[in-house]
């Protein structure tokens, strides 16, 4: 199940100081490789309204419009403790020196921890780039670090509580 098709889940709020909802990425926001500015900074974050029975989160973002087999993971936290309601921006940074104690990040599709900035193919056309907050019934996901974000997916699926998403767009 791609994150794009998941079932439907209750909502709460998440808000970015790093760019809006449905709004273009700012270059601090893209793959380094895109151009001046760029440098695979993770975005500010903010969250509320989780619901009651909180007891972690985790944090995604997926580009369901990437090409091959079905999108690309380009970041993935998990274990945030039930207390942590925002990330500051960089906190996806490889050696993850700006995570809560206890949270870790996993492989992104990339081959590398933490971060990767939207890097979308040249003329492909827009990509959608989801950053979605997991409020969890459960403290720890039960994954390694080495684990791939995709494995992350049937782990969440019987523990989310309710999703908070934040789209942003890029096309180069």
């Amino acid at each position: 199940m791609a994150q794009h098709q998941q079932d439907p889940a209750p909502s709460f709020r998440v808000s970015s100081e790093s760019f809006q909802d449905g709004q273009t990425l700012p270059p601090a926001q893209r793959g380094a490789s895109t151009g001046a500015g760029a440098k695979d900074e993770s975005p500010q974050l903010s969250w509320s309204g989780a619901p009651a029975g909180t007891q972690g989160y985790a944090v995604t973002m997926f580009d369901p419009d990437a090409p091959g087999r079905g999108g690309f993971w380009h970041w993935a936290v998990v274990d945030l403790p039930a207390a942590t309601t925002s990330l500051p921006a960089g906190a996806g940074a490889r050696q993850g020196g700006h995570l809560p104690s206890g949270a870790f990040q996993l492989k992104n599709d990339g081959g590398s921890t933490g971060y990767m900035g939207g890097a979308p193919p040249r003329g492909h056309g827009p990509h959608r780039y989801i950053v979605t907050v997991h409020a969890l019934d459960v403290a720890h996901s039960g994954l390694g670090a080495g684990a791939h974000p995709s494995a992350l997916e049937s782990k969440l699926a019987p523990h989310t509580l309710a999703r908070a998403t934040l789209t942003g767009l890029y096309e180069r």
